[in-house]
């Protein structure tokens, strides 16, 4: 801040006049302030330019302070700029993602691809078109066209040419083993990682075609080659799309360690063993316990992590133990509350009057059996042979595999699970009434499961159909309300534990809804191999850096959820004004979290543009 006056006046006006560089970069200056006419100055000193320059010594200590404060007159009839659009765009520009660059910084990502690049002829930058893929599926899930569409809308003002973007999805695919290592070992610089477990699930995302994709064969040797990738499969919301199946990795507090991908008709069953074999020597510990579901339970996963010294917990369904197992389940013996260890029977469990105060510690408490099965055909398990043609066949398990199962019952899961099949039956009924002629669907979920097809021949002539409730199929289902079962070879821990291990298991679903819901995953638009395998690395990339992000906030004492996060880095924009940035949004307990964490400085009203191209610059590498 410097004095300015024009000298050839008698009567000059003194101004305040302030140095800046505009949001273009030029650099100018603003007369900010009118300290007084020197006439009028006269009346209070007699040395009118030392009084302002004492004045402006004073702005500028407090500047430097942090306690700039400046005056800005505004031309309301200034009109908009000028431009040859054809439609006005908005000249809002996002800060938000600083939040996201401040993690994805300490990934040291920039060092993966300039090694990348030294190894090819490319001239375009791998980390910038990186950087933006990954924002842009975490504030503006859309299509690779609409990311490089809306580039400007960062504040970065990144220059990325569309095909620089389709050319850089093939290197990123050709370097994905050795990329996610590397965001795996790296992320241990935002939060050191803890893989004492891991969580592994599957699930399916949809493709924006109708035909799937051919399998690839040697024309002379017949041999399989390479299998297509969108393949029509089991899909839970029914779509009539291929599917693409995508495996996941999780550590014990949620963050992503490694994903594959796999046709959509690939059994999951045959993905774990592969992927836990690729990422065991980056984890370099070797009291793993291996956490997942009762569908990626085979015998084949847990003989891989028992013979390997490593140790298992997976759900075991109640209804496929062996006929043995389940009189063990059913006998009303050796029952345990899980509070506090004292004996209690089922029959109490499901009898006692749930309304009475006194029991609603007892409605929300557990009753638990262990039961040992060493011998893994015991438990009806399975295996999978992989065949010479490249599938798989399920086999009976044979073998010994020194494990218990937990038996857990809880009072207010059965009543639950009867609510639930009582709205079935109903919806069931329904169905009977209109008799329905369709062929009635047998699914573990379906309504119609509960109905039976009945033919009555009345004197030798056509057999007239009806539907009745098929109480068998009820009764035989109800028996196991309220029933939960875990199988692990940790035969010495407690068990409280176990069932602790076991619950967190929903973070890995939570990981699933945030990549579908919040990210829009699917459906896939790209109809190449290595396109696709792309697609879900920037997916997997943009759910690392939120994983990250959210845990950093939690040890913080702040949890947010996916919803407030992303709202408020979408809403953060500022307007140019030339002089400075001006913030278009308002404060929140996400914005203070966030800054409690970086100290980013962006919860300001107003901002030079070289604060923001230093805050920026810094991050961007």
């Amino acid at each position: 801040m410097k004095l300015y006056f024009d000298k050839r006046l008698k009567d000059p006006t003194y101004y305040a006049q302030m140095g800046f560089r505009t949001t273009d970069g030029k650099s100018t200056t603003k007369n900010v302030m009118k300290l007084g006419k020197h006439s009028e100055l006269l009346k209070i000193t007699d040395d009118p330019v030392a009084y302002c320059k004492q004045k402006i010594a004073k702005m500028n200590e407090d500047a430097r302070q942090g306690k700039e404060t400046v005056q800005i007159s505004v031309d309301l009839n200034e009109k908009v700029d000028e431009t040859s659009d054809e439609a006005s765009r908005s000249s809002l520009r996002n800060i938000g993602y600083y939040y996201l660059q401040y993690i994805y910084n300490q990934l040291r990502l920039k060092e993966f691809f300039n090694m990348q690049a030294a190894a090819s002829r490319a001239t375009y930058d791998f980390d910038q078109i990186n950087r933006f893929l990954t924002y842009g599926r975490i504030l503006d899930p859309c299509s690779k066209y609409g990311t490089y569409d809306h580039l400007d809308t960062y504040f970065e003002q990144p220059d990325i040419q569309y095909h620089h973007i389709m050319r850089f999805l093939d290197v990123l695919e050709k370097n994905s083993d050795a990329y996610l290592e590397w965001l795996y070992k790296n992320s241990n610089h935002v939060i050191p990682r803890d893989s004492s477990v891991v969580y592994y699930d599957c699930t399916n995302f949809y493709c924006e075609t109708e035909q799937d994709d051919d399998d690839i064969f040697d024309e002379v040797t017949g041999e399989l080659l390479s299998y297509g990738l969108r393949k029509y499969g089991v899909s839970k919301e029914h779509r009539p799309n291929p599917i693409v199946e995508m495996g996941l990795l999780m550590d014990k507090r949620g963050i992503p360690i490694t994903m594959c991908l796999h046709s959509g008709n690939t059994s999951e069953q045959v993905t774990a063993v592969p992927l836990e074999k690729k990422i065991l020597p980056a984890l370099e510990k070797s009291n793993i316990i291996y956490c997942a579901d009762a569908g990626l339970g085979s015998y084949n996963i847990r003989q891989f992590n028992a013979m390997g010294g490593r140790s298992f917990i997976v759900t075991q369904s109640v209804k496929k133990l062996s006929e043995d197992i389940k009189k063990v389940v059913f006998s009303d013996q050796n029952y345990r509350l899980l509070s506090n260890d004292k004996p209690v029977t089922i029959s109490f469990m499901k009898e006692f009057d749930r309304h009475n105060p006194d029991n609603l510690a007892l409605y929300n408490d557990t009753a638990y059996k262990v039961i040992p099965a060493d011998k893994a055909i015991d438990l009806g398990l399975v295996e999978y042979k992989q065949l010479r043609n490249g599938g798989s066949r399920k086999v009976k398990a044979k073998g010994t595999l020194e494990q218990i199962v937990i038996i857990t019952f809880s009072r207010k899961m059965m009543e639950y699970q009867r609510t639930v099949r009582n709205r079935q039956i109903e919806r069931a009924k329904q169905i009977m009434k209109l008799k329905d002629p369709e062929e009635i669907k047998k699914g573990p979920n379906d309504v119609r499961r509960f109905l039976k097809r009945v033919a009555k021949d009345k004197d030798g002539k056509e057999a007239e159909i009806s539907y009745d409730l098929d109480q068998a199929r009820i009764d035989e289902e109800e028996k196991y309300d309220g029933y939960y079962a875990v199988a692990t070879n940790l035969t010495e821990a407690d068990v409280k534990d176990i069932l602790n291990i076991m619950h967190k298991r929903y973070m890995i679903e939570d990981c699933f809804r945030v990549m579908k819901t919040n990210f829009g995953s699917r459906p896939v638009y790209h109809s190449a191999q290595r396109r696709i395998k792309a697609h879900f690395l920037v997916c997997y990339t943009a759910l690392l850096i939120y994983r990250l992000l959210s845990c950093s906030l939690d040890d913080r004492g702040t949890h947010v959820t996916a919803k407030n996060l992303i709202a408020t880095l979408q809403n953060m924009n500022v307007a140019d004004d030339g002089m400075y940035y001006l913030s278009t949004y308002k404060g929140s307990k996400t914005l203070d979290a966030l800054e409690k964490y970086t100290s980013a400085g962006l919860d300001k009203k107003r901002y030079k543009a070289g604060f923001l191209r230093k805050k920026f610059k810094k991050t961007s590498g």
